[in-house]
């Protein structure tokens, strides 16, 4: 069993040949990817199998989406040992407004919120946006 369907069991998820070349994709980029992006480069793949192994992707931890405040949902890679729970795996994400990059700070974690009594938070996103790295020099 090779790493990818190791981790796609562990998420009980069943590694189909489609799951573990969408994974590998995701591993191989810097940055988050919109649903275009992958279907661009899974091209003869169905258009339906591509967004409904993100969304299981999504549900099983896998992934994890960033709405990085242009209107398009971006997919990443989950860490490792990422459950995507509100009080301890949330990181920022930075969109560059000159190259239209979002990458995942990962080593900057969003720290815990105090809501008020009765507020329920279901999701948090921080996208700090600005000139990049590659962008700036």
């Amino acid at each position: 069993m090779t790493e990818i369907e190791k981790t796609l069991s562990d998420h009980k998820v069943r590694p189909t040949a489609m799951r573990i070349l969408i994974y590998k994709y995701l591993a191989q980029q810097k940055i988050a990817l919109a649903l275009l992006d992958i279907e661009t480069a899974f091209a003869k793949a169905e258009r339906s199998t591509i967004f409904r192994t993100l969304k299981t992707f999504e549900e099983n931890g896998i992934v994890h989406q960033i709405e990085d405040g242009t209107g398009i949902n971006k997919y990443a890679l989950c860490e490792p040992g990422c459950n995507c729970e509100i009080d301890q795996d949330l990181h920022l994400h930075f969109h560059c407004s000159n190259c239209d990059e979002t990458v995942c700070l990962t080593e900057h974690k969003i720290p815990h919120i105090n809501l008020p009594d009765g507020y329920v938070a279901e999701d948090v996103n921080l996208v700090v946006t600005g000139v990049c790295e590659k962008c700036s020099s």
